[in-house]
């Protein structure tokens, strides 16, 4: 039977090896398990070993077992793991594309069929510049799912300033002062940058 101090490297080993091929930093990590990336970094030197509650988290995370996890003879195992988790997230980033490709074909669809109904009216052009913060929608939501949750922030801008812009140029001709719509973004992008500030509180090992 394994002593404390091998179980311990084991589990440090396996798991700095797990987390580099999934691509995470321990930073992005910590905040999946919400810990802090100092706990990742013991953990990673073979310092510690959390509890059973988290090692099982840990194991759901990377798709493999608790036992995998303290094991020192898998190697096969975690390239096969390592492959299968690359091929998910490129498979979830071809959905991701897909979905925003869907919007534009959308719009597109709209324009044609609005043009040759209408015979050229103005203002189609605008099924293109509303499809902008409907694809930071539909990203928004994927990312949220999917993918890196501080991206949110990046993606929030751009649909803020995206649904600014559709309004301004949707009522441009009726007003002189439709820039004006532009000043509501200030305060809107400095929460968001506030907002990015506030980290989860990380538990610490």
């Amino acid at each position: 039977m394994e002593n404390l101090e091998t179980i311990k490297q084991n589990f440090a080993d396996n798991l700095s090896k797990l987390r580099k091929q999934s691509g995470m930093t321990q930073l992005e990590l910590a905040e999946k398990l919400q810990y802090s990336d100092k706990a990742i970094s013991k953990w990673e030197r073979g310092e510690s070993v959390p509890d059973v509650g988290v090692l099982k988290t840990i194991s759901d995370t990377f798709g493999v077992s608790i036992d995998y996890l303290i094991e020192s003879e898998h190697t096969a195992r975690v390239e096969e793991s390592a492959e299968t988790k690359r091929t998910k997230i490129r498979n979830r980033a071809i959905i991701t594309a897909i979905s925003v490709a869907v919007v534009w074909l959308v719009a597109l669809t709209v324009y044609v069929t609005a043009s040759m109904v209408t015979d050229g009216a103005l203002h189609l052009w605008l099924a293109f510049i509303y499809a902008i913060p409907v694809s930071a929608i539909v990203w928004l939501v994927f990312n949220s799912v999917w993918f890196n949750r501080r991206r949110n922030f990046l993606i929030v801008s751009l649909l803020i300033w995206a649904i600014l812009l559709s309004l301004f140029l949707s009522v441009m001709g009726a007003s002189s002062k439709a820039w004006e719509l532009f000043l509501l973004g200030i305060p809107g992008q400095i929460i968001i940058i506030f907002w990015s500030r506030i980290k989860i509180r990380a538990k610490r090992k």
